[in-house]
C-alpha cells in the first residue's frame, strides 16, 4: 500500500486491488450550522407541518433521500475543521489507525524590506527579508486523528520535566519585592515534530521549547495524546550540536534499534554522542564517549552495526566508523587524513564517498565496506591551471588565549618569514562553523587569496574562535549573551601570537571577514584600535537587534526579554 498526501489530506492506494481509500478529511475554516430559528418562527414551522400534509410528505421524502446518500455512499473520515490555523506534516502509523499532524497558528511577523534602488524599471523595488529578532513567533499543536474511534485530540505537554521553568537570565531582571517565581503559569510553547515509529507501531517524538533551552525526547501514546518523557536536555544557553538540533525543524538522530530501545544523541556531556534508552525501563545507555563529536548516525539493515561519521581522531579530521549496535569499540574504516562524506550501498557491501584535504578540492571514491579496503577514485575536477599551482597546507595550531583557553588556528607562513613582517587574521563567518581542519575549505575563495597573500610575504592566521564548530557545547556556547567578547579575545589575542611568538611586526597587522567575521573585524577595530593597523569588513552585521529571530535568540535571547545582552 502507498499513503500519500493530496490537497491536504491523506489517501492510501491498495496496489493488489487498485482501490484508493480517503483516510482524513480535513478542512479549513468552521463547519458550517444552520442558525436556529427565533421561538415565533420555529412554532410556526411545526405550526405549518401540522396543518398540511404536503409539507409533511415533502419533508419525510427529504429526509429519505439523505438516508439513501448516506447509505450508499462508502465510509468517509471524520470532517476536522482546523479554522485559520495552517495544517501540515500529516503522518500515517504503520497499521494506519491513527494519523498525527500539526496545526501552527501563524503570527505573520513584520518582514524586513530591503530596498533594491538599481532597477530594470527604474523605480525603487523592495525585496522582502526575514522577521527581526524578538518579533511575535508562530506557535504550534500536534493533533492525533484516531480513524477507528472516529475522534481526534491534542497532544498534552503539561507532564514534560522543566516545561513550566523560567530560563535563568529572567533573574538578572527581577525588581519585584517578592521571591523569583522561577515557573510560569502555563507550559512553554513547544513544537513537536513528526514521529518516528517503530515496526510495532510505537511511536517517539522529538519536542523543543520555542526558546531552544529545552530538547525532549518522548514516546507518545497515541490512544490518549499523551507523552511519557524518555530524556530531556536543558542547556541555559541553547540546544545545539550535530544530530540534535537545526534551524529547520531538524528531528536530529532519533530511531528505533527494536521494540524497547531507543537510540539517539545528546550533549549530555559537553559533546554529541550516540545513547539508547529503554522505553520501558527508562535505562539510559552511552554508547560513544570521549572529547569528539558524533556528526552522522546511520543503523544497518539488519540493525546489528551502527555506522558513524566522528571526529574521534581530532576535531579536524572526519572519518567513517562502524560500531556494533550493543555498545563497543569504534572500527575505523575510512584512512586517509582529511574529511570523508560517506553513502552506503543499498546492500552495504561499497561506500561512495566524496573526500577532500586541505590543498584538495572534493572528488567521488568508491571503497569496499571494510577497514583497510583500496579507495577507487572516481572523478578529477580540477583544472591544469589549478594544478600547475602548489597549493599550500596551512599548519594547524594553538596558541593560549588570555583565560587560558586552548584556540585552534590555520596558520599560512611563508617559507623565508623574517622577523617584522605583515600578517593578516581571517575571521569566518556563521560563528557556529569550522573552518580549522584537514578538508577543502568552504571558504576556498579565502584559501587561495590566503595562498596570494603568502606569496607576497604575508602570515595568515585561519582562527576557530569560541562559538565555532567541532569543539563541543562549550566553545559553541562561549558566546551565549556577548558576541564580541571571547570571539573578539580570540582575535587580539591571536595577534598578540603573531607578534610574540612568529615575530610579526605588531604594527603590520591586518583583520577580514564576512557576516559574523565582519562584526567581529569591525568590533576589532572599534575596541581594539591598537591592536590591527587594518581592517575589511564584509556584509557585516552591525547591530543584532535588527538581525533574523532564529538565529540571533538562540545566542542574545530576544532584545526586549534581554536587553543587556543587546548593549
Amino acid at each position: 500500500k502507498i499513503v500519500y498526501t493530496f490537497d491536504n489530506n491523506l489517501y492510501v492506494w491498495d496496489k493488489a486491488s487498485g482501490a484508493t481509500e480517503q483516510l482524513t478529511d480535513f478542512r479549513k475554516g468552521s463547519k458550517k450550522v444552520e442558525p436556529a430559528l427565533p421561538d415565533y418562527q420555529e412554532w410556526l414551522k411545526q405550526d405549518q407541518l401540522e396543518l398540511f400534509e404536503v409539507l409533511r410528505e415533502r419533508k419525510a421524502e427529504k429526509e429519505r433521500k439523505k438516508a439513501r446518500r448516506e447509505t450508499l455512499r462508502p465510509d468517509r473520515p471524520l470532517e476536522i475543521y482546523y479554522g485559520s490555523k495552517r495544517l501540515s506534516n500529516l503522518q500515517a502509523s504503520p497499521d494506519l489507525r491513527y494519523v498525527t499532524f500539526r496545526l501552527t497558528n501563524d503570527k505573520d511577523a513584520q518582514n524586513t524590506m530591503v530596498p533594491a534602488f538599481v532597477t530594470e524599471s527604474g523605480y525603487l523595488d523592495e525585496q522582502r527579508a526575514r522577521p527581526k529578532v524578538g518579533g511575535p513567533q508562530d506557535t504550534y499543536e500536534m493533533g492525533v486523528y484516531d480513524r477507528q474511534r472516529d475522534t481526534f485530540y491534542l497532544v498534552d505537554t503539561k507532564t514534560l520535566e522543566g516545561i513550566y521553568a523560567k530560563p535563568a537570565f529572567l533573574y538578572e531582571y527581577h525588581t519585584d519585592s517578592l521571591p523569583f517565581n522561577p515557573n510560569y503559569d502555563t507550559p512553554k510553547p513547544v513544537r513537536i515534530l513528526e514521529p518516528v515509529f517503530s515496526e510495532n507501531g510505537q511511536a517517539a517524538v522529538v519536542v523543543r521549547s520555542q526558546d531552544n533551552k529545552d530538547r525532549w525526547i518522548a514516546t507518545l501514546n497515541l490512544e490518549q495524546g499523551t507523552l511519557n518523557q524518555q530524556d530531556w536536555q536543558h542547556d541555559e544557553a541553547w540546544i545545539g550540536g550535530p544530530g540534535i538540533v537545526r534551524w529547520d525543524g531538524f528531528t536530529g538522530t532519533l530511531g528505533w534499534l527494536n521494540e524497547e530501545l531507543l537510540y539517539y544523541q545528546s550533549e549530555a556531556t559537553g559533546f554529541s554522542h550516540l545513547y539508547t534508552v529503554n522505553v520501558r525501563t527508562g535505562e539510559k545507555r552511552a554508547l560513544t564517549n570521549g572529547a569528539y563529536e558524533v556528526l552522522d548516525v546511520q543503523l544497518s539493515r539488519d540493525k546489528r552495526y551502527f555506522y558513524l561519521t566522528a571526529n574521534a581522531e581530532g576535531p579536524h579530521e572526519q572519518h567513517f566508523y562502524r560500531l556494533p549496535a550493543t555498545g563497543g569499540k569504534l572500527e575505523k574504516i575510512t584512512n586517509l587524513p582529511g574529511r570523508h562524506e560517506v553513502s552506503l550501498s543499498p546492500d552495504e557491501r561499497y561506500l561512495a564517498i566524496r573526500y577532500s584535504y586541505s590543498n584538495q578540492p572534493w572528488e567521488l571514491y568508491r571503497m569496499e565496506n571494510k577497514a583497510g579496503a583500496k579507495l577507487e577514485r572516481l572523478t578529477k575536477s580540477t583544472t591544469e591551471a589549478f594544478n600547475s599551482y602548489s597549493w599550500r597546507e596551512p599548519q594547524i595550531i594553538n596558541f593560549t588565549a588570555r583565560d587560558g583557553a586552548k584556540v585552534p588556528a590555520r596558520l599560512y607562513r611563508p617559507e623565508d618569514a623574517r622577523p617584522g613582517g605583515p600578517a593578516v587574521i581571517f575571521v569566518h563567518g556563521a560563528g557556529y562553523l569550522q573552518n580549522v581542519h584537514k578538508w577543502w575549505s568552504s571558504y576556498y575563495r579565502e584559501y587561495m587569496f590566503h595562498n596570494l597573500l603568502v606569496d607576497n610575504g604575508y602570515t595568515v592566521l585561519d582562527i576557530d574562535y569560541r562559538g565555532s564548530a567541532g569543539y563541543g557545547r562549550n566553545w559553541r556556547t562561549a558566546i551565549y549573551r556577548h558576541m564580541g567578547g571571547k570571539d573578539l579575545d580570540d582575535q587580539v589575542d591571536g595577534a598578540r601570537y603573531l607578534a610574540e611568538e612568529l615575530g610579526v611586526d605588531p604594527g603590520r597587522i591586518g583583520i577580514y571577514g564576512g557576516s559574523y567575521g565582519g562584526f567581529i573585524t569591525l568590533m576589532a577595530l572599534f575596541t581594539s584600535p591598537g591592536t590591527f593597523k587594518a581592517g575589511a569588513a564584509l556584509r557585516s552585521v552591525t547591530d543584532w537587534a535588527h538581525y533574523n529571530h532564529s538565529y540571533t535568540s538562540d545566542i542574545l535571547n530576544t532584545p526586549v526579554e534581554d536587553s543587556l545582552a543587546y548593549r
